[in-house]
């Protein structure tokens, strides 16, 4: 099976190095590699389990998401035990600390110059460390010790499986799920933070029956070729947070799109676009959807309802494109200029062209002695598209 790893963004001197894996062949040799991966980067290690809900686990899985559990035996293999036994939990499952800002896009075919389209989004995360972090939000003193920041060792993870579909992803911190990507059928997610007003911390719950809230993404990008199966997929499946809640900008190259939401009492909601872009930042759409008549911003909610109305009034129109979409996302930047109460900055800013299969980003490499961010260079990373599905477009 080839595996490649390489830098393609950043060094040990910058904030960030951002590394491109890329595997194919079975679901179980790519999920072996993942697992390799995920121990040589993050010293990885499964923790152990409660039987009767892996075993538990391990059903959903066969039954709705077998790619999952393919790797799942892929990472048994590479540490030399027994998924069925049920010992310990396979797939590595962690929470998204509070706090972070990020703002996403869709531009349908209908309003672009050239009829292909856009999705993009600014990942914008914490700067400090896990437990940096945790003891700012507790009034405590910074901790010694080098501890890397939590988002300075990105994986852009691209999977060619037999049988697919092939997927390009990037995630901040875990290779068994993403925080956006895109699949050979046009297919692109992008999660954020839900609701940052009433946003809690992280919950120690442990790995539960059915799909996690950063593993949902991928989810779909395995399962689904269009919005519409995605609606689908999405409804039929059992969700869980181990962390503040989430919600997902979903987009296929038709036109198709919606923002999936659910309520603190489990409600589900699907939010389309009435016509031309489809904005999402960190509060929940269905709830505040006009960007006319939005409520004030406070400290807890990390400029939402700012970033909402910038990028909605920039995305406005006909005569959208990528370079459209790039310069709203530019207004809504997170950088030292910017007053969040906390050290967050926009880490990374993606946008995917869906009819060509592409996911463009630039990283953030530190800040400049003026105070200005520096970033790579934009990097494409094409999808593997199967002949089959080119002859489709």
């Amino acid at each position: 099976m080839p595996v490649t790893t390489e830098i393609v963004a950043g060094s040990s001197t910058d904030f960030m190095a951002v590394r491109h894996v890329t595997a194919s062949g079975s679901q179980v040799e790519i999920g072996r590699a993942l697992a390799a991966q995920a121990r040589l980067a993050y010293d990885w290690a499964p923790v152990p389990a409660n039987r009767v809900k892996a075993r538990a686990r391990r059903a959903w899985f066969a039954r709705h998401w077998p790619q999952h559990l393919e790797r799942m035996q892929g990472a048994a293999e590479a540490l030399g035990l027994d998924l069925e036994a049920d010992e310990v939990y396979l797939d590595g499952l962690t929470g998204i600390p509070t706090g972070s800002a990020c703002s996403a896009s869709y531009y349908p075919p209908a309003s672009t110059v050239d009829g292909r389209a856009v999705l993009g989004r600014n990942y914008d995360f914490f700067t400090t460390s896990a437990t940096a972090l945790f003891a700012l939000l507790a009034g405590a003193p910074a901790p010694d010790g080098n501890e890397p920041p939590m988002s300075s060792r990105p994986h852009v993870l691209t999977s060619v499986p037999d049988g697919g579909p092939a997927t390009t992803v990037l995630s901040m911190n875990e290779l068994d799920g993403c925080m956006e990507g895109i699949n050979e059928h046009g297919l692109a997610v992008a999660l954020l933070i839900a609701d940052a007003e009433s946003a809690s911390g992280p919950v120690d719950a442990g790995p539960q029956v059915g799909v996690s809230s950063v593993q949902l993404p991928r989810f779909l990008l395995d399962t689904c070729a269009t919005a519409a199966e995605a609606v689908d997929a999405l409804l039929g499946a059992k969700q869980y947070d181990l962390g503040t809640p989430l919600h997902y900008l979903v987009a296929d190259r038709s036109g198709d799109a919606f923002v999936w939401e659910r309520g603190p009492g489990g409600d589900e909601h699907v939010v389309r676009a009435d016509s031309g872009a489809l904005c999402v930042t960190n509060h929940l759409v269905h709830r505040h959807r006009d960007p006319a008549d939005l409520p004030a911003d406070n400290a807890e909610t990390m400029l939402t309802y700012q970033r909402y109305r910038t990028i909605s009034e920039r995305s406005a129109g006909d005569g959208l494109s990528g370079e459209r979409m790039r310069e709203a996302l530019d207004a809504v930047r997170v950088d030292a200029a910017t007053d969040m109460g906390y050290p967050v900055r926009t880490v990374w800013r993606t946008v995917f062209d869906l009819e060509l299969g592409t996911m463009a980003t630039r990283f953030y490499l530190g800040g400049a002695a003026d105070g200005a961010p520096r970033y790579s260079p934009e990097l494409e990373f094409a999808v593997a598209v199967p002949a089959a599905v080119l002859g489709e477009r």
